[in-house]
């Protein structure tokens, strides 16, 4: 069975190993089994829509955490056709969890930013598992500055469980790096528009997510905190990180309670069985996304992308509330 597969993916894996036996089988004998691959295809295909239509809000975090999942430079390799990648943050260092540089969208020029992860362990200790610091983030507001600058629109990739929390951080502020790139975002005088393809996690994702338009793949989770981390803390889970399911379901994280609540403005649809079965469909769908958002966005003048900006994220959290009525005393 192949490695990275989660516990619900083991009748899916089970099936593609049959798959690809069966063909391999075929050629070493040079026997057409077309007819029986085809129809373990179905059965396999049929078993995966089962099993996806009926997935938990754990699951779905599973999931957008999933090793084989695509990241942020995997998109961008087939998304744009083109990439230069920026380095430094001109105060301290180059993070390198956080990638940034102009790419080429049909034949136009954009500003992309994002959080990478690693693949293999030496990879995940290079890109600090996707955590950036407040070099990170202060980074991507030079290279937002810059996109302002020549009129470029900014495309930001979301891709982590939070931002780097160590001792460093804390001493060069990463608070006050994620506080001033939210506030800067909302002056800035270009379209923006934010993608969450895996993890959206905390501040660390809220730090270059303040956008015209956010979008979400079907599978990533966007939240305020993990639910580990949420379950850990709250008595209300008995302050155990092991009711992490349960948090899960409580934080509402998925792709399909974000656009319910109004946190995202459109979620993007994945390959059958999640964007790791299918790159290249994922980042299709995710390229025919960010088009049609910057078509949208770059009809409106500079002082209405900020007020559009503005006026979106003053909506979330409003809700309406009915006055109970008093009680009548009988005289």
């Amino acid at each position: 069975m192949a490695l990275n597969v989660l516990d619900f993916e083991k009748p899916i894996a089970e099936l593609d190993a049959n798959i690809a036996e069966l063909r391999r089988v075929s050629e070493a004998e040079g026997i057409d089994r077309s007819e029986e691959i085809r129809q373990l295809e179905d059965h396999r295909d049929r078993l995966i829509g089962e099993i996806f239509a009926n997935l938990t809000p754990w699951d779905k975090t599973l999931l957008a955490r999933h090793p084989n999942r695509p990241y942020t430079l995997d998109y961008v390799r087939v998304v744009f056709d083109d990439f230069v990648e920026l380095h430094g943050d001109r105060l301290f260092a180059d993070d390198k969890a956080m990638i940034g540089g102009f790419a080429l969208l049909q034949e136009k020029w954009v500003m992309v930013i994002g959080q990478q992860k690693g693949r293999d362990l030496k990879e995940r200790q290079f890109r600090n598992f996707g955590s950036a610091k407040p070099e990170g983030y202060r980074k991507a507001l030079r290279l937002m500055k810059m996109a302002e600058k020549f009129s470029r629109p900014i495309v930001a990739f979301i891709d982590t469980p939070a931002a780097d929390c160590s001792f460093g951080s804390e001493e060069r502020g990463i608070s006050e790096a994620i506080a001033r790139n939210m506030r800067e975002m909302f002056m800035l005088r270009v379209p923006i528009v934010a993608i969450i393809v895996g993890e959206g996690g905390s501040g660390g994702a809220l730090g270059i997510a303040v956008a015209n338009r956010v979008l979400m793949q079907e599978h990533a989770i966007y939240s305020v905190i993990p639910p580990e981390g949420c379950a850990a803390i709250l008595s209300e889970f008995g302050r155990d990180p092991s009711r992490a399911p349960e948090a899960a379901a409580a934080l509402k994280v998925t792709a399909a309670h974000c656009l319910e609540l109004g946190v995202v403005d459109e979620v993007i649809p994945e390959p059958l069985g999640g964007a790791h079965r299918n790159y290249e469909i994922a980042a299709k769908n995710v390229k025919e996304s960010i088009l049609r958002s910057l078509t949208s966005l770059e009809k409106l003048s500079a002082d209405q992308l900020l007020d559009h900006r503005y006026q979106k994220f003053r909506r979330m959290g409003v809700f309406a509330s009915l006055e109970t009525p008093r009680e009548v005393k009988a005289v």
